[in-house]
């Protein structure tokens, strides 16, 4: 009795066993439903006052992708429209999970940001289409239901390529002397779109950009693909209404080919996720000739066949795990004060119920309905499927927003979805709010609090570390041999400006030197392309200043000492009589007697050249090479008593010498960099691996340190 009783108690455990196995089995359904508008004329978004639309170039979709394991469900949706509102997609949500196993909190939905599609979302100048309003809602709901009836056994497979020629950054950093004026009548757009349009009005882009093309695949266990989920940071190219932009070109393409490719593959769905570009478009303004890929299709089809290549190249396996977390927390609107809210209201009443046909009275508009909202709630989500991470903003979120949550990822395969869960409007980073431009300018486009992107990205790095079960990742920038020999020259302090935010630079060497950014940099551009600098392939980071300095204190500076770094020189020859002071050691807020200040001349005959000045004397130290805007150059300055050399880009002849200049004294130990200790024409450019030594540097080390 007792070895029946053990027998039917082993079999029991071998069968919940089994269907736990089976059960635990990855299942992926998908499904595209047509979300065109039915009606017409019909709003469209995207433009700064309202327009409409009689007919449908492209169909816009929803196309949806439902992954179950068993005990779990996740919904992927992702539609062609320019911003969905949270309101609308909870709904959507709850009608969708009333109608499927499906948890709200586990079911993701995202905006692909066409400007070419019917008006969900009411912003700047136009209002939400209250007649479309509900198909969408519905049909959305619709793709889902279709995506969980359609669930059967795959396998997933993550791939990605770099597609640098496709995306680019749009905002650029305006010079000093050409600021613009906001649509309140003040100058405050230091930073905005498309500035670079005229090169010379500009000193650099303001934040890196994100090249990668990521994809999620799945296939059936019979190897037939199911669905493939890409993401890229592209806002968008721009069309005729009603049309899916590029995105609905991209997907129709991709599943053509895979169609092709495999014959049973008769429903396969392909959908492009709209990865981190608020500061993003395809012009490079950077480059010398404009892009090849002059028409959407052209644009496409390029960038289709690096997205094909790399779908050629995914390993497919059995994911053992998926997850989904959600957070929801409220966020303040940045609210007109009563000066500006009575000059908006006034505007506002002249309009008499219709809309904004001006920038000044759209933002007007935008004041009043800023002031009634005061603050707003976001929803930020993390799923996991197997090694796989995806996170999502509620907004339009910088490219640096996403590295931030990528490198810092416990899973080094994570996507970032934007527009996913709502329509928060622009969040730069904290740093670039100084800066102004468009995408700063208070509206429901653009009107969370400044400590939004913080916010945001924190959330969401929390849940990555939930549903992975793994702690961050630390972003900690490789050691080239340039760098390592800038160690072993043992500095009091080295400071690599690979920074992801502000206030910290982080001192490399073990004297615990820290330094502090002053507002007016942006952080994370491409640093020297020098191997030297990085290793494994690893792209070197920098800063830009804009206008702020890093400043720094270190006492008991000897009377022989050194300063090395790179600089990259944003501001056009002739713009002002010194294009930017680089490294600075004084009593801050003056100019002393024995004050040393070292930069680059701008105006007159000396424009280019490295220039070297102490305190109040007239006299000034030129170095003989003319250096070229916008290219990586390396310095390093060697005091030795009342003898200075500094040298360029690793040259064992000097590029400026004097030996007759005052000892340095002590007593002055505030360090500068980026700046003088006054203020006056702080730098405009990228600086990078700054290094302090409390002695003389030989010509031997300079020339290691330079990389050269």
């Amino acid at each position: 009795m007792i070895r029946f009783c053990l027998a039917a108690a082993l079999a029991t455990t071998l069968t919940f066993l089994s269907n736990s196995a089976a059960l635990a089995e990855l299942q992926v359904g998908a499904a595209i439903v047509d979300v065109s508008p039915t009606q017409f004329p019909v709003l469209v978004n995207g433009g700064m006052t309202s327009k409409t639309a009689e007919q449908i170039k492209t169909p816009v979709s929803s196309r949806a992708i439902v992954i179950s394991d068993g005990s779990e469900s996740i919904a992927l949706v992702v539609v062609d429209s320019c911003m969905v509102p949270k309101m609308l997609l909870d709904d959507a949500k709850n009608r969708a999970a009333k109608r499927t196993q499906l948890k709200p909190d586990h079911i993701m939905i995202s905006a692909t940001h066409t400007h070419t599609a019917p008006s969900a979302f009411g912003a700047l100048g136009t209002d939400a289409d209250l007649t479309y309003i509900p198909l969408l809602r519905e049909r959305i709901v619709e793709s889902i239901v279709n995506a969980e009836a359609n669930l059967q056994p795959a396998r997933v497979g993550w791939g990605a390529a770099e597609a640098a020629e496709f995306t680019a950054l749009r905002r650029w950093i305006r010079r000093p002397d050409r600021i613009d004026n906001d649509p309140f009548g003040n100058p405050t757009v230091r930073a905005n779109m498309h500035a670079a349009r005229n090169p010379d009005d500009v000193t650099g882009e303001s934040g890196p950009e994100d090249p990668e093309l990521s994809m999620i695949a799945f296939e059936s266990n019979a190897g037939v693909p199911i669905a493939v989920l890409s993401n890229f940071s592209m806002h968008y190219f721009g069309d005729s209404p009603i049309s899916a932009d590029y995105y609905g070109l991209y997907c129709n393409g991709m599943q053509n080919y895979i169609q092709q490719k495999y014959p049973d593959a008769k429903n396969v769905v392909a959908t492009m996720s709209h990865g981190c570009s608020g500061d993003i478009w395809r012009r490079d303004y950077a480059a010398a000739e404009p892009s090849q890929y002059d028409t959407i299709q052209a644009y496409t089809d390029a960038l289709l066949n690096i997205a094909t290549e790399t779908l050629e190249t995914i390993e497919y396996d059995d994911a053992d795990t998926i997850d989904m977390a959600e957070s929801r927390f409220r966020l303040n609107y940045r609210v007109p004060d009563q000066q500006r809210l009575q000059w908006a209201q006034q505007i506002v009443d002249t309009l008499e119920g219709e809309l904004p046909k001006t920038t000044t009275e759209v933002y007007a508009r935008e004041q009043v309905l800023l002031h009634d909202l005061q603050s707003t709630e976001v929803v930020v989500q993390a799923m996991r499927i197997g090694d796989i991470a995806i996170a999502t903003t509620p907004n339009e979120t910088y490219a640096l927003s996403g590295l931030k949550l990528k490198q810092q990822s416990p899973f080094e395969k994570t996507m970032v979805i934007e527009l996913a869960n709502g329509a928060d409007g622009y969040i730069p980073p904290a740093e670039q709010h100084p800066l102004g431009g468009y995408n700063t300018w208070a509206a429901r486009s653009a009107g969370l609090e400044v400590q939004a992107e913080p916010k945001i990205v924190a959330a969401g790095m929390r849940l990555i570390e939930q549903v992975s079960g793994k702690p961050r990742r630390a972003v900690t920038q490789t050691k080239g041999p340039a760098c390592q020999a800038t160690l072993d020259a043992k500095p009091l302090a080295y400071w690599r400006l690979d920074e992801m935010e502000a206030p910290i630079a982080r001192d490399s060497t073990k004297n615990h030197r820290d330094a502090i950014y002053e507002p007016g940099v942006v952080f994370f551009l491409e640093g020297p392309a020098s191997a030297a600098l990085t290793a494994d392939g690893e792209p070197n980071r920098c800063a830009h200043f804009a206008g702020g300095r890093l400043r720094s204190r270190i006492g008991d500076m000897p009377q022989g000492y050194s300063v090395s770094m790179w600089f990259w020189n944003g501001m056009p020859d002739e713009a002002r009589e010194v294009s930017g002071w680089l490294f600075s050691r004084d009593h801050a807020h003056s100019i002393t007697k024995f004050g040393e200040h070292l930069g680059v001349a701008g105006s007159g005959d000396e424009a280019g050249r490295l220039i070297f000045k102490q305190g109040t004397s007239n006299e000034t130290l030129v170095g003989t090479t003319v250096i070229p805007r916008w290219t990586w150059n390396h310095l390093a300055l060697v005091r030795d008593g009342s003898k200075v050399r500094v040298y360029l880009n690793g040259n064992e002849t000097a590029e400026l010498q004097s030996d007759s200049v005052a000892e340095p004294q002590p007593g002055l130990d505030q360090i500068f960099v980026g700046g003088r200790s006054d203020n006056n024409s702080n730098w405009e450019g990228r600086l990078d691996e700054v290094a302090v030594f409390d002695r003389s540097l030989n010509a031997d080390e300079v020339k290691q340190i330079a990389a050269h």
